[in-house]
């Protein structure tokens, strides 16, 4: 008996994450990444990992994203594993994140977008810096990652809305969900039955 990855998944939801996966690495790398808002570039990538942990679960969340940190590396020719290891910890997060609590406000994917960009941003300078690639420690590098991730949640809810919409007919039904609808549309409580 297999548990664990394979319980809940079908090849169409595995075949959407890998397409939307690779859609938004090139589309990142080829467009997004060429125009510049208030100085920085939009970085789509660890939104998709963390939305994509978020509605799938922290191992899926992980394997994306270290699989989309591969591809980021690899698309812009930098140190292997360093957007792995970031990305890997943002999805597997976001995923846990959502099996523990399942947050329902409406400013979630805002908060979400927010945590990932600034994860990213500050963890893949970190370990750059531990690993000694000469990169400026300095104000301006602050200024990057506060104004980064500012734009990336201004970005994140409309990007949210498209990873759902993309995923959502793949997605399986969360148990947890089903019994709170059904409380709160009128359904029975176990409580209410003689």
């Amino acid at each position: 008996m297999q548990r664990g990855l394979a319980t809940g998944l079908s090849g169409g939801l595995l075949a959407r994450i890998a397409a939307l996966s690779v859609v938004v690495v090139f589309i990142q790398t080829g467009v997004v990444s060429e125009v510049p808002v208030f100085g920085v570039r939009v970085d789509l990538s660890p939104l998709v990992v963390a939305f994509i942990g978020f509605l799938c679960g922290a191992e899926i969340g992980a394997i994306v994203g270290f699989a989309v940190g591969l591809l980021v590396d690899l698309t812009l020719v930098q140190t292997l594993g360093v957007t792995s290891l970031v990305f890997t910890v943002i999805g597997y997060w976001t995923g846990r994140l959502r099996e523990l609590r399942d947050p329902q406000a409406a400013l979630t994917p805002l908060l979400i977008g927010a945590a990932a960009a600034a994860t990213s941003m500050i963890g893949y300078s970190l370990i750059e810096f531990l690993l000694g690639v000469d990169a400026p420690v300095s104000l301006e590098l602050l200024r990057q990652i506060v104004l980064g991730a500012l734009v990336d949640t201004i970005v994140a809810v409309p990007f949210w809305a498209l990873v759902r919409r993309a995923l959502q007919p793949s997605l399986p039904d969360d148990p947890r969900r089903r019994r709170r609808r059904a409380y709160t549309t009128g359904g029975l409580s176990p409580l209410s039955r003689s």
